[in-house]
């Protein structure tokens, strides 16, 4: 990067701006940074704007960034991919031989909640990226997608009215790049935005998916579990009745402790009765336990294809499946899967009221949810977007999908997408092949007695 200090030496001759780029990451945008820093305001064409200072948290500047928005979205698709393959850039926090950015924190979600009503409900997505300078200062990148044939004109949908004229804007505008400024649209640019909006629509939307992980199968879950049951109580019923006893159990001197006393036979007989009640929540809950942290986690790569698709919702429904919030191996916890017969009020009765899965760290708005919906699993898809022939990975530590069938070698996965500003619905259906199939004795063996 070039010495950005008031000294740098003005007469340097400019870096060439490589637009055959996409102006994304890191790399690309310090390219477009070092071009703004070389010629300053210059560097202002119909893909590029420059702002060496806005107040981030103003409506000035909300207004400001949404024209640019507006301009770049009203362009011409041929014209515009000469440049940045479409792509248009705005650069907030630099100037030429400075780039002094503005103060940290700028939040896209933020913004964008920010410059909605002047937009509209469909305008496309943008991208947002930033290159820091120091400790306390950035510099912002707004990036505004290709325009594409089919598109609709994008009028401005709310007024503002700047103390500088050339700042304001009306609703029901319509606004378009010139050679290095928005403004509003003539009656022949218009016309041609029109026609823009007559050649034809988005191609279709062409997905590649592909499962990460395996898809488990476990036999004899039910029988393990009913195994295990049954030695717990047969161990507490093979333990001394009074709590003083020399042999007695810590569960036995703790219960002793909670009841005030010695467990006679009858508050022996109590717990065991109210521990057989609840069998079936009991099973219920040590079971997602034990698959949860037994079982290695799924996720999903997707790739579309040509094609840019804004907020997809993506559903895929993986057949005859459950699917389980995944655990870490070493949170695995034997009284989660088998439930003592004797709680206290610091032991596994407090621990599993509990809803551990609400504990999670979600980021705010996790674009990745699941659930099990009857016989099949779920899993709901929404990123801000899917570039073309990008892939988008979720995480293998969301979730852990089990097929119902221990001896299905494969199952079959549909998938339902739909993309904001389209009412059309993509679809499609793949088999997916599934893991090796285990022993829950062994499963259980090595993850919760293992001693290694």
């Amino acid at each position: 990067m070039p010495d950005l200090s008031p000294s740098a030496d003005p007469d340097a001759s400019a870096p060439a701006l490589d637009t055959s780029v996409i102006p994304l990451g890191e790399r690309a945008l310090r390219g477009v940074l070092d071009h703004v820093v070389a010629v300053g305001d210059e560097a202002e064409a119909t893909y590029l704007e420059v702002k060496s200072f806005l107040d981030m948290n103003s409506k000035a500047t909300a207004a400001k960034i949404a024209k640019f928005l507006l301009g770049a979205a009203n362009r011409r698709p041929g014209e515009a991919a000469r440049h940045f393959h479409g792509y248009a850039v705005l650069v907030i926090g630099a100037a030429k031989n400075s780039a002094s950015g503005v103060p940290r924190g700028t939040e896209a979600h933020e913004l964008e909640d920010r410059l909605r009503p002047y937009l509209g409900p469909q305008f496309p997505a943008f991208e947002f990226g930033r290159i820091g300078i120091n400790a306390g200062h950035e510099v912002l990148f707004v990036i505004a997608q290709p325009p594409e044939d089919g598109q609709t004109i994008f009028p401005c949908h709310k007024s503002y009215q700047g103390a500088d004229r050339r700042d304001s804007m009306e609703d029901g505008a319509i606004y378009v790049r010139g050679t290095s400024n928005t403004r509003p649209a003539r009656s022949g640019e218009v016309l041609s935005l029109v026609e823009r909006s007559r050649r034809g629509g988005k191609p279709p939307i062409n997905l590649e998916l592909q499962l990460l992980g395996t898809i488990g199968r476990v036999d004899r879950v039910d029988e393990v579990l009913e195994t295990l049951r049954g030695f717990e109580e047969e161990r507490f019923s093979e333990q001394p009745t009074l709590a003083n006893d020399a042999f007695a159990s810590t569960s036995i001197r703790l219960a002793s402790s909670i009841f005030g006393g010695p467990l006679s036979a009858e508050d022996r007989e109590q717990a065991l009765a109210e521990w057989r009640s609840k069998k079936a929540e009991h099973i219920a809950k040590g079971r997602d336990h034990f698959l949860g942290a037994a079982m290695t986690g799924a996720g999903v790569q997707v790739v579309s294809r040509d094609r840019f698709v804004a907020k997809p919702h993506l559903i895929l429904t993986f057949r005859n499946c459950e699917v389980l919030d995944y655990l870490d191996p070493d949170d695995a916890d034997f009284e989660k899967v088998i439930e003592p017969v004797l709680q206290s009020n610091n032991g596994p009765l407090f621990r599993q009221s509990l809803d551990y899965s609400s504990l999670r760290p979600l980021p705010r708005e996790y674009p990745v949810t699941w659930c099990t919906l009857g016989k099949n699993a779920e899993v709901v898809l929404t990123p801000e977007s899917f570039r073309p022939n990008v892939p988008w990975t979720s995480d293998q530590d969301d979730y852990v999908i089990i097929a119902r069938n221990p001896q299905a070698s494969s199952v079959e996965v549909s998938w339902q997408l739909t993309e904001d500003g389209s009412d059309s619905v993509t679809s499609g259906e793949l088999r997916v092949p599934t893991g090796p199939l285990v022993d829950a004795a062994d499963l259980f063996q090595s993850v919760f007695l293992s001693t290694d």
